[in-house]
């Protein structure tokens, strides 16, 4: 898959593309019904935008994003997309009408011949556009637009919003039918306080920064490693949050692979949340902290194996 992070000067490999287009925030079933309708042309892919416009506009609000723009790259990747357009939002296209936005960017930046959106697709300048209006100007621009329709699983509709709600709950299983994959956290390992490796339970750590919070607690988890020698899938258990038994601190997700022995610092790691298991908690001694990990760990091993 090719990305592209312009829409002016391109070469002409690079134009004539059947598009998805919208944010893709998590890639779930929605999004993937819509970006199956773009696969009209053996050049076929999605336009998205980095940074999110939300984040664009309200950069002072709290994180609410399912995964990061790499994250999401390799979730689309996997689908099989030749081109990813993954436009600068920048103030230049945040004060483009949404005439300008058709005009300038899709019809004679990249030269789109089909686009394909969502039926509550909004656009241009102070979201005035909608999927009709995209219609209405992809008939004077020449290309062909396809309105997909929204989806829901046991009447509820499959969307970001319903995702997160889900995550916030402690349910990463809801979460993965709405999606139609893992929920997934992606990122490079860093170092930490280095306590687990004291205890018997070595944790690869990474930061949850710029990221939608899910609940609070230990998890079952899938550990794929994306770089590095280690490469592979590993069955894990996971601690999201501020880690209580040693005071308060900045959120983050700390795993410990079962059956590995290796360095990971700087590799880039895909942790898949599968089951909530438990809450967060202090424990009165070392002693039966320890204890509690080696029952979250059984447990853990117990669903794991039953996928």
């Amino acid at each position: 898959m090719r990305i592209i992070d312009q829409w002016q000067g391109l070469d002409e490999a690079c134009k004539g593309a059947s598009v998805a287009l919208g944010n893709f925030d998590g890639v779930h079933l929605g999004h993937q019904s819509v970006i199956a309708l773009a696969r009209t042309n053996p050049r076929h892919g999605v336009i998205t935008f980095e940074p999110h416009p939300r984040q664009f506009f309200a950069p002072q609000a709290p994180a609410f994003r399912l995964m990061n723009a790499q994250a999401r790259a390799h979730r689309l990747e996997k689908l099989g997309l030749t081109h990813l357009y993954q436009l600068p939002f920048t103030q230049t296209l945040a004060a483009m009408s949404a005439e300008a936005f058709a005009t300038d960017v899709l019809a004679h930046g990249l030269g789109v011949t089909h686009v394909v959106v969502g039926a509550d697709f909004r656009f241009g300048k102070g979201r005035a556009g909608t999927a009709q209006t995209l219609e209405t100007l992809g008939q004077s621009l020449n290309f062909q637009t396809t309105v997909a329709p929204l989806l829901a699983i046991d009447g509820t509709e499959i969307s970001s919003t319903s995702i997160r709600a889900a995550l916030t709950d402690g349910r990463p299983r809801d979460a993965a039918k709405m999606l139609g994959h893992w929920h997934r956290i992606e990122g490079m390992v860093i170092h930490g306080e280095k306590r687990g490796r004291t205890l018997g339970f070595p944790t690869a750590n990474q930061s949850l920064t710029g990221l939608h919070l899910p609940r609070f607690g230990v998890y079952a988890t899938r550990a794929d490693i994306l770089t590095g020698p280690y490469k592979g899938t590993y069955n894990a258990a996971s601690s999201l949050g501020v880690r209580p038994q040693y005071g308060e601190n900045q959120p983050n997700l700390e795993t410990f692979l079962f059956d590995f022995d290796g360095d990971l610092y700087g590799e880039t790691l895909s942790i898949a949340l599968v089951d909530y298991l438990r809450p967060e908690a202090t424990f009165p001694s070392l002693d039966t902290f320890v204890a509690q990990m080696h029952a979250d760990c059984a447990r853990a091993r117990q669903i794991l194996t039953t996928l």
